[in-house]
């Protein structure tokens, strides 16, 4: 897959997406995760079912994530928010389309809600991760690593064989962008899929998250013995079968 181009939206910003366009008809709009890519798995997978049900398909990298321009130092939700609104602009125009939202994906997409009312017919998350930097990360510094964060303005993180450099700026935009306490009152079909073995984010994110909307078309799946990713083949069958049921 070799389909990746840039959009510059600034003189010194440009980021970098790939997409798979329709003049008319549904969009899948994939968004990835914390300090993820394009490279994966998943946004190929997507890409491939796109093109095979007929259907258009963007994804992007936001700014300081891949090879997208920009020091992920400088980012936050609000940043990486607006990248995406950006594209889905335009890109995706006035079309339908359905959410695809890994962990922080989950929650970048939430925040896309408010703009595209009309348009979003459906929302996928998978491994959701909304509220993650105060709940998972802030919640469980220690008063030392507080202390650090606050003085210095970026602590680095070790999580398992990643070390992550968590910035103030980062956790304090997060407060501005939660998402959790809201109601989403459109009537669309919301599925949850998440692993039950999920080291990153426990499964009761995207329980929460389902109680945001008013539909009643929602839903959770709980993939058995399924990590954080649910990358491995066996796994995106069931994110496509899943995704085939909010389509259909």
């Amino acid at each position: 897959m070799t389909n990746f181009k840039y959009l510059k939206i600034t003189k010194s910003k440009k980021i970098r997406y790939l997409k798979y366009l329709k003049k008319n008809g549904t969009y899948i709009v994939f968004l990835h995760g914390f300090m993820s890519d394009l490279e994966g798995k998943k946004p190929k997978a997507f890409y491939n079912f796109a093109k095979k049900n007929n259907l258009g398909f963007l994804a992007l990298e936001y700014s300081g994530h891949g090879r997208s321009s920009g020091k992920f130092i400088d980012g936050n939700i609000s940043k990486w928010s607006k990248d995406t609104n950006i594209l889905i602009k335009k890109f995706v125009k006035k079309n339908k389309f359905i959410l695809i939202g890994s962990s922080m994906g989950a929650w970048i997409s939430l925040n896309q809600f408010k703009f595209f009312k009309k348009q979003i017919k459906g929302f996928l998350g998978i491994g959701s991760a909304p509220e993650f930097l105060e709940h998972l990360m802030w919640n469980k510094f220690s008063k030392k690593m507080k202390k650090e964060i606050k003085e210095k303005g970026i602590i680095n993180l070790k999580h398992g064989d990643y070390e992550y450099p968590i910035t103030y700026q980062l956790i304090q935009d997060g407060r501005k962008n939660k998402v959790l306490g809201k109601i989403i009152s459109q009537d669309v079909k919301v599925t949850m899929v998440h692993g039950s073995k999920d080291k990153s984010v426990p499964v009761g994110y995207s329980k929460k998250l389902l109680k945001i909307f008013k539909t009643n078309k929602k839903k959770i799946v709980i993939v058995k013995n399924g990590d954080h990713s649910l990358s491995s083949p066996k796994w995106l069958k069931i994110l496509k079968r899943e995704l085939k049921l909010i389509i259909n």
